[in-house]
């Protein structure tokens, strides 16, 4: 399955307890449509008002469906903030979490007032460096030690990742900016920690090469504070073979 959603009045991804999650709203989709209620297994997690534009999940069922009409039934039983944009068959050996190749996301901020994508597009002032932002964005390709950037809560141990793309981006709009990054995995909080951090760096408040001080460090205190949930959207999650998206 691939799962367009907007995180704003839900608390993530992952079912948790008295609290609304994107993967409990579709489970309970599937168990009204297919009167069966299986485990889906999403890519990986989004924090609370996080966005996705296309989350991959699987689930596994011995009943048999037109997979088109079950599309259909699911998104007329889902929240208007949940629509599933595909649904397919995959090999019994797929895994939505452990085969993904690369997840891409972006954050979405603007320098201008806006009304209408206020919900997702961080209004930013002052209005940054894009240049001496890209310019430290360029230390985080490549592999390394992304502790400094993890929320210190988090139980993962291996916090080692592989950053294939880093860079902010003009969009049509003046004023209009995202900053997507492309990694093999990524760690609790990463995104929004580094783009907390590279807006310090484009207001002048850290030199671009801090960034490396901080990667070395592995201490999340030396990183910038966690930009706004709202700005983060999950674009994509990349596989090889048969079921790749």
């Amino acid at each position: 399955m691939t799962i367009e959603y907007d995180g704003s009045d839900w608390h993530g991804w992952q079912i948790q307890a008295d609290l609304p999650t994107v993967q409990q709203a579709v489970e309970e989709a599937i168990e009204t449509v297919l009167r069966t209620r299986p485990a889906l297994v999403g890519s990986g997690r989004t924090d609370a008002g996080v966005h996705a534009r296309g989350q991959v999940a699987h689930f596994s069922t011995d009943l048999d469906f037109e997979p088109f009409r079950l599309q259909g039934s699911l998104n007329g039983v889902l929240p208007s903030s949940i629509a599933v944009r595909d649904l397919a068959p995959a090999s019994e050996s797929f895994h939505a979490r452990f085969d993904a190749r690369s997840r891409r996301y972006a954050y979405y901020v603007t320098t201008e007032p806006r009304a209408l994508d206020r919900a997702w597009r961080v209004p930013i002032r002052p209005i940054p460096d894009f240049d001496r932002m890209n310019e430290a964005a360029r230390t985080l390709l490549g592999t390394h030690d992304f502790d400094a950037f993890c929320r210190t809560a988090s139980e993962t141990e291996n916090r080692t990742c592989t950053v294939v793309r880093a860079v902010w981006v003009p969009e049509g709009r003046p004023g209009d900016w995202r900053f997507d990054i492309e990694a093999d995995r990524f760690l609790h909080g990463m995104v929004r920690a580094i783009v907390g951090t590279l807006l310090e760096i484009g207001r002048g408040r850290r030199p671009p090469e801090d960034l490396i001080r901080i990667l070395d460090s592995r201490d999340r205190t030396m990183a910038g504070p966690a930009a706004p949930p709202r700005g983060l959207v999950l674009e994509s999650v990349s596989y090889d073979g048969p079921d790749a998206s």
